[in-house]
């Protein structure tokens, strides 16, 4: 048997052992004992062993729970009461007026969550009853909210860059920073989108709010200070090369614990849901990384990423192309896996590709995670479509459908980002001094 053979052996057997319902990292370590196997002179058992041992051991993953933590926190605060009342006045005077509340909201959360569904139920917790009551259309306000919860992926602090740094030995704190820019023009799109529909939709928008003195504008924007100032914290600790991503998921924590408090909203039993909450995603994450080592190591053995990338070399594909194929590829794959297991799964046979291919390792995480970014809001598996469903009781599919103008907007920044790669690679070339 071949590599080739043996890869669509794995394929197959990955797939059928995930459609019977068994856990993904139990089916990768499966995947990953019956490719060692083949070789009959590798030691499975140790194989096994070193290689979830040496995935687990990684301080730079200790990143991980922390901002699955400070998220969790945040959650059960008022920030998204305070969010919206201090940004409404604002952006009521734009064609679109308070739709944009879902998108600012969502950019503002993204940069102290990290997570997509978190941002999603949190900022549509407030916005969506509330722009429903005013009369916004509903198809609109489901539909941009659930394309801009992706940005929690994409604007740091990211769960997924954290996962992908992990599984590629990437700098988190530089693919961070990697996804400022990208993440603020994906929300500059939304919003673009937003006014333009608008403007050719006058008759499905509400009246007009009441005017807002700019004084009062201004006191209310005294609610989006905390959030600023934890964000300031966080990200502005990482850039200026004070603290590391680990470091400054520490910061993020204490000023969550801290924001908290101050807003009265701090009980033993929300911090021990905000711990407990934590854990479980952590330890599932973490679960999922040591199964997908398993793997990538058994793929060393087997040599089929090698193959693989010989393979497809064959073809001869300039670099267009071959991103080309992979932005399909992951978007299938997104119609039936969640973004961190798509990460997982691929990094061991499509980083050899895309080095050979001469992309820098770290613009392609942001690449990765832009189009990891639409399987939030692809069916079935979509994580934002059933937070969505669960606030406003249509079914997931009619979400998708509200949702599929933001998708093709995402398809728009990948296309960006491919052309003008400086997007995601100036701002860390500029931070020559943070690991």
């Amino acid at each position: 048997m071949n590599e080739l053979e043996l890869s669509l052996g794995l394929m197959l057997l990955l797939f059928a052992i995930l459609g019977s319902g068994v856990w993904i990292a139990l089916a990768l370590a499966v995947c990953g004992f019956a490719a060692v196997l083949t070789k009959v002179a590798t030691p499975a058992g140790q194989v096994l062993a070193t290689s979830m041992w040496t995935a687990s051991n990684s301080w730079d993953l200790t990143a991980l729970p922390m901002f699955i933590w400070m998220g969790e926190i945040l959650y059960r605060t008022k920030l998204s009461d305070d969010m919206f009342e201090g940004l409404a006045p604002w952006l009521q005077k734009l064609p679109g007026r308070l739709l944009h509340v879902n998108v600012v909201g969502c950019a503002i959360f993204a940069a102290v969550s990290g997570s997509s569904a978190a941002t999603c139920a949190t900022i549509g917790r407030i916005a969506l009853p509330e722009l429903l009551k005013r009369g916004y259309d509903e198809r609109m306000a489901v539909g941009t909210l659930a394309g801009s919860g992706t940005l929690g992926l994409l604007i740091p602090p990211s769960i997924i860059m954290i996962v992908y740094a992990t599984a590629t030995d990437q700098s988190i704190a530089r693919l961070f920073i990697a996804g400022v820019i990208p993440g603020i023009v994906l929300a500059g799109l939304f919003m673009g989108f937003i006014v333009v529909w608008a403007l050719f939709n006058k008759t499905r928008m509400p009246p007009p709010e009441p005017p807002v003195a700019f004084s009062q504008r201004i006191y209310a924007s005294r609610r989006l200070i905390p959030v600023m100032l934890l964000i300031m914290g966080v990200i502005g600790s990482i850039y200026g090369g004070l603290a590391s991503a680990t470091e400054a998921a520490v910061v993020g924590v204490f000023l969550a614990l801290a924001l908290s408090w101050l807003s009265g909203t701090l009980t033993w039993r929300g911090f021990i849901d905000s711990l407990m909450g934590a854990t479980r995603t952590s330890c599932m994450i973490a679960f999922i990384l040591a199964g997908a080592a398993y793997l990538t190591a058994a793929m060393g053995f087997t040599g089929i990423p090698r193959a693989l990338a010989e393979w497809i070399t064959e073809f001869n594909m300039p670099p267009w192309a071959l991103l080309t194929v992979l932005t399909a590829f992951y978007i299938v794959l997104g119609c039936f896996l969640d973004g961190i297991s798509m990460v997982v799964l691929t990094t061991s046979i499509i980083i050899p590709l895309v080095t050979k291919a001469g992309f820098d390792l770290i613009w392609f995480g942001i690449y990765i995670v832009l189009v990891v970014e639409m399987a939030q809001i692809t069916p079935p598996v979509g994580f934002n479509l059933y937070v969505l469903q669960g606030m406003t009781g249509r079914n997931i599919f009619t979400i998708g459908v509200y949702a599929l103008p933001l998708f093709l907007l995402m398809c728009v920044a990948v296309m960006l980002v491919a052309t003008f790669p400086g997007l995601a690679l100036w701002l860390p070339s500029t931070m020559l001094d943070v690991k």
